[in-house]
Protein backbone atom coordinates (compact mmCIF):
# COMPACT_ATOMS: atom_id res chain seq x y z
CA UNK A 1 0.00 0.00 0.00
CA UNK A 2 2.68 2.56 1.19
CA UNK A 3 4.29 1.41 -2.51
CA UNK A 4 1.26 2.11 -4.69
CA UNK A 5 0.80 5.42 -2.74
CA UNK A 6 4.29 6.61 -3.57
CA UNK A 7 3.96 6.15 -6.67
CA UNK A 8 0.57 8.18 -6.84
CA UNK A 9 2.56 10.98 -5.21
CA UNK A 10 5.70 10.52 -7.93
CA UNK A 11 2.74 10.75 -10.59
CA UNK A 12 0.82 13.69 -8.99
CA UNK A 13 4.35 15.71 -9.26
CA UNK A 14 5.39 14.67 -13.04
CA UNK A 15 2.08 16.02 -14.14
CA UNK A 16 2.06 18.95 -11.88
CA UNK A 17 5.66 19.78 -13.41
CA UNK A 18 4.17 18.74 -17.18
CA UNK A 19 1.40 21.98 -16.62
CA UNK A 20 3.99 24.23 -15.30
CA UNK A 21 6.08 23.71 -18.53
CA UNK A 22 2.85 23.74 -20.99
CA UNK A 23 1.64 27.00 -19.22
CA UNK A 24 5.50 28.27 -19.96
CA UNK A 25 5.77 27.43 -22.95
CA UNK A 26 2.13 29.00 -23.97
CA UNK A 27 2.77 32.31 -22.67
CA UNK A 28 5.89 32.45 -24.38
CA UNK A 29 4.23 31.77 -27.82
CA UNK A 30 1.42 34.23 -26.95
CA UNK A 31 3.79 37.07 -26.21
CA UNK A 32 6.01 36.29 -29.51
CA UNK A 33 2.51 36.60 -31.52
CA UNK A 34 0.08 39.19 -30.13
CA UNK A 35 2.01 42.50 -29.49
CA UNK A 36 -0.22 45.24 -27.21
CA UNK A 37 -0.24 48.88 -28.19
CA UNK A 38 0.47 51.92 -26.38
CA UNK A 39 -0.42 55.29 -26.43
CA UNK A 40 1.04 58.61 -25.79
CA UNK A 41 -0.53 61.79 -24.94
CA UNK A 42 1.95 64.25 -24.78
CA UNK A 43 2.82 68.02 -26.27
CA UNK A 44 5.04 68.47 -29.33
CA UNK A 45 7.00 71.16 -31.35
CA UNK A 46 4.79 71.96 -34.38
CA UNK A 47 6.48 72.11 -37.34
CA UNK A 48 3.70 73.83 -39.44
CA UNK A 49 1.44 76.40 -38.21
CA UNK A 50 -0.88 74.87 -39.87
CA UNK A 51 -1.36 72.09 -37.16
CA UNK A 52 -2.31 74.93 -34.66
CA UNK A 53 -5.08 76.20 -36.50
CA UNK A 54 -6.66 73.01 -36.96
CA UNK A 55 -6.44 72.39 -33.56
CA UNK A 56 -7.93 75.48 -32.45
CA UNK A 57 -10.66 74.54 -35.07
CA UNK A 58 -11.70 71.25 -32.93
CA UNK A 59 -11.48 73.08 -29.97
CA UNK A 60 -14.08 75.62 -31.18
CA UNK A 61 -16.23 72.73 -32.60
CA UNK A 62 -16.49 71.16 -29.82
CA UNK A 63 -17.42 74.31 -27.85
CA UNK A 64 -20.33 74.81 -30.37
CA UNK A 65 -21.41 71.26 -29.99
CA UNK A 66 -21.78 71.88 -25.89
CA UNK A 67 -23.79 74.71 -26.47
CA UNK A 68 -25.98 73.73 -29.22
CA UNK A 69 -29.10 72.77 -26.73
CA UNK A 70 -28.95 76.34 -25.67
CA UNK A 71 -28.62 77.77 -28.91
CA UNK A 72 -31.50 75.58 -29.92
CA UNK A 73 -33.75 76.79 -27.02
CA UNK A 74 -33.33 80.13 -26.69
CA UNK A 75 -31.93 81.46 -30.21
CA UNK A 76 -35.00 79.94 -32.40
CA UNK A 77 -38.64 79.07 -32.42
CA UNK A 78 -38.59 76.49 -29.57
CA UNK A 79 -39.45 78.55 -26.58
CA UNK A 80 -42.48 80.23 -27.91
CA UNK A 81 -43.60 76.39 -29.38
CA UNK A 82 -43.02 74.82 -25.87
CA UNK A 83 -44.49 76.91 -23.40
CA UNK A 84 -47.49 77.47 -25.27
CA UNK A 85 -47.61 73.84 -25.63
CA UNK A 86 -47.75 73.36 -22.44
CA UNK A 87 -50.15 75.83 -21.51
CA UNK A 88 -52.54 74.21 -23.70
CA UNK A 89 -51.80 70.99 -21.65
CA UNK A 90 -52.66 72.67 -18.48
CA UNK A 91 -56.29 74.74 -20.05
CA UNK A 92 -57.79 71.24 -21.62
CA UNK A 93 -57.17 69.83 -18.13
CA UNK A 94 -55.56 66.27 -19.54
CA UNK A 95 -52.44 66.42 -16.93
CA UNK A 96 -49.64 64.51 -18.34
CA UNK A 97 -51.46 64.20 -21.32
CA UNK A 98 -49.77 64.69 -24.09
CA UNK A 99 -46.10 63.74 -22.45
CA UNK A 100 -43.73 65.96 -22.25
CA UNK A 101 -41.67 64.14 -24.64
CA UNK A 102 -44.45 64.47 -27.13
CA UNK A 103 -44.60 68.62 -26.33
CA UNK A 104 -40.88 68.56 -26.80
CA UNK A 105 -40.33 66.20 -29.83
CA UNK A 106 -43.53 68.21 -31.45
CA UNK A 107 -41.74 71.67 -30.70
CA UNK A 108 -38.46 70.27 -32.01
CA UNK A 109 -39.92 69.50 -35.51
CA UNK A 110 -41.43 72.41 -35.56
CA UNK A 111 -38.80 74.76 -35.32
CA UNK A 112 -36.85 72.38 -37.74
CA UNK A 113 -39.71 73.92 -39.95
CA UNK A 114 -39.43 77.32 -39.42
CA UNK A 115 -35.81 77.45 -39.29
CA UNK A 116 -35.67 75.94 -42.36
CA UNK A 117 -35.27 79.03 -44.55
CA UNK A 118 -33.32 80.29 -42.15
CA UNK A 119 -30.90 77.56 -42.12
CA UNK A 120 -30.64 77.44 -46.09
CA UNK A 121 -29.58 80.96 -46.09
CA UNK A 122 -26.64 79.89 -43.27
CA UNK A 123 -25.35 77.06 -45.19
CA UNK A 124 -25.01 78.42 -48.77
CA UNK A 125 -23.72 82.07 -47.45
CA UNK A 126 -21.29 80.78 -44.75
CA UNK A 127 -20.86 76.76 -44.36
CA UNK A 128 -20.49 76.12 -48.02
CA UNK A 129 -18.15 78.93 -48.75
CA UNK A 130 -16.07 78.14 -45.37
CA UNK A 131 -15.21 74.77 -46.24
CA UNK A 132 -14.44 75.59 -49.88
CA UNK A 133 -11.68 77.73 -48.25
CA UNK A 134 -13.66 80.76 -50.30
CA UNK A 135 -14.05 82.97 -47.04
CA UNK A 136 -11.76 83.04 -43.67
CA UNK A 137 -13.36 81.81 -40.43
CA UNK A 138 -14.43 85.41 -38.99
CA UNK A 139 -15.99 85.92 -41.92
CA UNK A 140 -17.96 82.71 -42.13
CA UNK A 141 -19.32 83.32 -38.32
CA UNK A 142 -20.41 86.77 -39.19
CA UNK A 143 -22.46 85.74 -42.45
CA UNK A 144 -24.05 83.05 -40.15
CA UNK A 145 -24.92 85.11 -37.26
CA UNK A 146 -26.67 87.26 -39.51
CA UNK A 147 -29.60 85.30 -40.57
CA UNK A 148 -30.41 84.00 -37.09
CA UNK A 149 -29.95 87.98 -35.78
CA UNK A 150 -32.61 89.22 -38.28
CA UNK A 151 -34.99 86.46 -37.39
CA UNK A 152 -34.84 88.11 -33.76
CA UNK A 153 -34.98 91.47 -34.35
CA UNK A 154 -38.48 90.45 -36.24
CA UNK A 155 -39.67 88.89 -33.08
CA UNK A 156 -37.85 90.88 -30.06
CA UNK A 157 -39.62 93.91 -28.94
CA UNK A 158 -37.88 97.33 -28.95
CA UNK A 159 -38.89 97.44 -24.80
CA UNK A 160 -37.01 94.25 -24.25
CA UNK A 161 -33.88 95.46 -26.35
CA UNK A 162 -33.91 98.90 -24.87
CA UNK A 163 -33.85 97.41 -21.23
CA UNK A 164 -30.77 95.67 -21.73
CA UNK A 165 -29.09 97.99 -23.94
CA UNK A 166 -29.52 100.32 -20.61
CA UNK A 167 -28.67 97.46 -18.20
CA UNK A 168 -25.50 97.09 -19.78
CA UNK A 169 -24.58 100.74 -20.04
CA UNK A 170 -23.72 101.16 -23.54
CA UNK A 171 -24.30 103.94 -25.94
CA UNK A 172 -27.58 104.44 -27.49
CA UNK A 173 -27.16 101.94 -30.93
CA UNK A 174 -27.98 103.84 -34.40
CA UNK A 175 -29.19 100.95 -36.07
CA UNK A 176 -29.52 97.07 -35.48
CA UNK A 177 -25.93 96.24 -36.33
CA UNK A 178 -24.76 98.22 -33.07
CA UNK A 179 -26.56 95.63 -30.99
CA UNK A 180 -24.63 92.86 -29.47
CA UNK A 181 -25.65 89.36 -30.06
CA UNK A 182 -25.02 89.06 -25.95
CA UNK A 183 -28.30 91.53 -25.51
CA UNK A 184 -29.83 90.38 -28.52
CA UNK A 185 -30.40 86.95 -27.14
CA UNK A 186 -32.05 87.48 -23.40
CA UNK A 187 -34.21 90.35 -24.96
CA UNK A 188 -34.94 87.58 -27.60
CA UNK A 189 -36.52 85.10 -25.01
CA UNK A 190 -37.85 87.63 -22.59
CA UNK A 191 -40.34 88.87 -25.49
CA UNK A 192 -40.86 85.04 -27.15
CA UNK A 193 -41.36 84.22 -23.08
CA UNK A 194 -44.31 87.38 -22.75
CA UNK A 195 -46.01 86.73 -26.39
CA UNK A 196 -46.49 82.69 -25.30
CA UNK A 197 -47.73 83.84 -22.10
CA UNK A 198 -50.21 85.71 -24.05
CA UNK A 199 -51.13 83.22 -26.54
CA UNK A 200 -51.81 81.48 -23.33
CA UNK A 201 -54.03 83.24 -21.50
CA UNK A 202 -56.59 83.71 -24.94
CA UNK A 203 -55.84 79.56 -25.15
CA UNK A 204 -57.16 79.70 -21.62
CA UNK A 205 -60.26 81.50 -21.49
CA UNK A 206 -62.69 79.09 -23.42
CA UNK A 207 -61.38 75.86 -21.84
CA UNK A 208 -62.26 78.57 -18.11
CA UNK A 209 -66.07 79.30 -19.55
CA UNK A 210 -66.98 75.96 -19.68
CA UNK A 211 -65.32 75.29 -16.26
CA UNK A 212 -67.22 78.11 -14.93
CA UNK A 213 -70.46 76.97 -16.48
CA UNK A 214 -70.11 72.86 -15.50
CA UNK A 215 -69.41 74.11 -11.69
CA UNK A 216 -72.38 76.63 -12.03
CA UNK A 217 -74.77 73.64 -13.04
CA UNK A 218 -73.64 71.04 -10.54
CA UNK A 219 -73.78 73.41 -7.37
CA UNK A 220 -77.26 73.88 -8.87
CA UNK A 221 -78.50 70.61 -8.93
CA UNK A 222 -76.82 70.19 -5.53
CA UNK A 223 -73.70 67.79 -6.80
CA UNK A 224 -71.01 69.83 -4.76
CA UNK A 225 -68.87 66.44 -3.72
CA UNK A 226 -68.33 65.77 -8.03
CA UNK A 227 -65.31 67.18 -8.91
CA UNK A 228 -66.67 69.79 -12.01
CA UNK A 229 -63.16 68.78 -13.55
CA UNK A 230 -64.47 65.16 -14.33
CA UNK A 231 -67.22 66.23 -15.78
CA UNK A 232 -66.07 69.28 -17.76
CA UNK A 233 -63.08 67.47 -19.40
CA UNK A 234 -64.97 65.74 -21.71
CA UNK A 235 -66.86 68.83 -23.02
CA UNK A 236 -63.04 70.48 -23.23
CA UNK A 237 -61.79 68.07 -25.19
CA UNK A 238 -65.18 67.62 -27.53
CA UNK A 239 -64.62 71.22 -28.15
CA UNK A 240 -61.10 71.24 -29.22
CA UNK A 241 -61.68 68.11 -31.44
CA UNK A 242 -64.87 70.17 -33.05
CA UNK A 243 -62.87 73.36 -34.08
CA UNK A 244 -60.13 71.25 -34.99
CA UNK A 245 -57.82 72.62 -32.48
CA UNK A 246 -53.93 70.94 -33.47
CA UNK A 247 -54.60 73.02 -37.01
CA UNK A 248 -55.45 76.15 -35.43
CA UNK A 249 -53.04 76.18 -32.58
CA UNK A 250 -50.06 74.80 -34.81
CA UNK A 251 -51.01 76.76 -38.26
CA UNK A 252 -51.60 79.93 -35.81
CA UNK A 253 -48.15 80.06 -34.36
CA UNK A 254 -45.72 78.72 -37.06
CA UNK A 255 -47.63 81.74 -38.83
CA UNK A 256 -46.31 83.97 -36.52
CA UNK A 257 -42.99 83.27 -37.28
CA UNK A 258 -43.24 83.62 -40.70
CA UNK A 259 -45.42 86.72 -40.73
CA UNK A 260 -43.48 88.03 -37.79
Amino acid sequence: MRLLHNKKIRLLIVFAFSMAVCLILVENALAADFILPSFKLGIEKGGDPGDVSVLLQIVFLLTVLTLAPAILILMTSFTRLAVVFSFLRQAVGTQQTPSNQIIAGLALFLTFFIMMPIWQKINNNALQPYLHEEISQEIALKAALNPIRNFMFKQTREKDLALFTKMAKINKPKSKDDIPTTILIPAFVISELKTAFIIGFVLFVPFLIIDMVVASVLLSMGMMMLPPIMVSLPFKLMLFVLVDGWNIIVGSLVKSFVSG
